[in-house]
């Protein structure tokens, strides 16, 4: 097996590119010290002098003595987070996505990583289940934090029955050993009915509350069933009803919870909002908005954006036909403001294209799972017209949809033209006018 970790990106003006290291080259050491993963590597480099151990693509060995003025970066990525592989989920979730998902997607969406590094480079949710002794001291004792957790349920024994794995039941004694070694996580729980709700939903936020500050936040979710569940555990998704109740006990928490500690705690994802027919909470509620990448307030994130925007918009521009496509879970917010955009500026004219996810099903209503096919299939024909792709339908580092489809080959059954709109209010109105609002600022 190959040693150290390959680049994969050397920043421009950087001090990589200065030192000639290029992309497909190896990092082989850190001051002599052996790579095993991006933890070794970014503690190694993290020092203001080092030296670099580089096997060029050639085989040329070169070693490369780094000096860093303070603030200043190495400017180089790496491949993957160690040179043996990710370390891969264990787990049998009953309600696991990946899973309930059709071939013929992205290839890299049917990896069921669970690895602790790319919690903490990337943000992603782990379970700890498959974590050894060496694993937990190394994060007790190089302080990794903060971890993003699955938590699921506290109960032992629920928690192990829903994740299908004896492993998971030691979560409580992990959180406390984390919590003890002063490290930071963000806790999330994938909620099902009559599996994890009620009684049992109830411990697991105040078991997690108690071990605040170490406990940041905790990001509850609704399950997400897909129309391929054959041959897997009998699921269903919540009523209207029931997401209005878990609403009103989350309220509770969230004000008990921040007469404790100042900070709500536990955060509901946009999806129970839409389900329970509720208005988002206020941007208060979110406090530093810690689960923005889970789902959790980024529509009230976007519309305090757009109104802190608001202001700077023209009162006209030269006429132009806009389509923003989204998913039913954020039809409404759109329509809203095609309707208060339209009216603002002249010579706009929206139009809000609510796409119905017949790939997954129609209870997956989220932008971020739909696919090119269903895209275009519903759009037809936009005559050369502009139309609208939020960042989250494509992959995080190429235009790719879920289906393995390309924005290019969006474009070219659609006939229009796309524009890749970063989930950010202003980014979304300069989209819309076509125009940068910034300059216009200073005019």
């Amino acid at each position: 097996m190959s040693k150290g970790l390959v680049v994969a990106a050397v920043h421009t003006g950087s001090i990589a590119e200065e030192m000639e290291i290029e992309v497909g080259d190896r990092v082989l050491s850190v001051n002599e010290e052996e790579l095993n993963d991006i933890i070794d590597f970014q503690f190694g480099i993290s020092e203001e002098e080092f030296t670099l151990l580089i096997e060029k693509l050639d085989g040329e060995l070169w070693e490369i003595e780094i000096e860093k003025g303070p603030g200043e970066f190495l400017g180089l990525e790496v491949e993957t987070v160690s040179a043996k592989g990710l370390k891969k989920c264990c787990n049998n979730c009953t309600f696991c996505f990946v899973a309930q998902m059709p071939k013929g997607m992205r290839p890299t969406l049917y990896d069921k990583d669970d690895d602790y590094r790319l919690s903490l480079t990337q943000g992603s949710f782990i379970t700890l289940s498959n974590l050894s002794e060496e694993d937990v001291s190394r994060i007790i004792s190089l302080h990794l934090s903060p971890m993003y957790i699955s938590v699921h349920a506290w109960n032992p024994e629920v928690r192990s029955r829903l994740m299908k794995n004896p492993q998971a039941g030691k979560l409580p004694e992990q959180f406390q050993r984390f919590a003890e070694a002063g490290i930071m996580v963000h806790a999330q729980i994938v909620l099902i009915p009559e599996h994890n709700d009620g009684d049992i939903l109830k411990e697991t936020i105040e078991r997690l509350g108690e071990l605040y500050p170490s406990v940041q936040s905790i990001g509850v979710v609704p399950v997400g069933l897909t129309r391929y569940r054959e041959k897997l555990t009998p699921l269903r998704g919540f009523t209207a009803d029931e997401a209005r109740l878990i609403l009103d006990q989350g309220e509770r928490w969230q004000q008990d919870f921040f007469q404790q500690t100042g900070r709500h705690l536990v955060y509901f994802s946009d999806e129970f909002y839409v389900l329970a027919g509720r208005e988002f909470p206020e941007s208060v509620v979110y406090d530093d908005f810690p689960q923005l990448e889970n789902g959790v307030g980024m529509v009230r994130k976007f519309i305090t954006e757009i109104e802190s925007s608001w202001d700077l918009l023209p009162d006209q521009v030269a006429e132009r036909c806009v389509h923003i496509i989204t998913g039913a879970a954020a039809q409404e917010v759109f329509e809203l403001w095609r309707k208060r955009l339209m009216e603002r500026v002249k010579g706009l004219k929206i139009k809000v294209h609510s796409i119905r996810n017949d790939f997954f099903g129609l209870s997956v209503t989220a932008a971020g799972l739909l696919t090119a096919q269903d895209i275009a299939q519903q759009l037809g024909d936009l005559h050369g017209e502009e139309f609208l792709i939020p960042r989250t339908m494509l992959k995080a580092d190429e235009d790719i949809f879920l289906d393995d489809l390309s924005v290019e080959w969006l474009e070219q059954k659609v006939n229009g033209k796309a524009s890749i709109v970063e989930n950010e209010g202003l980014a979304f109105l300069e989209h819309v006018l076509g125009n940068s609002l910034e300059v216009e600022r200073f005019e």
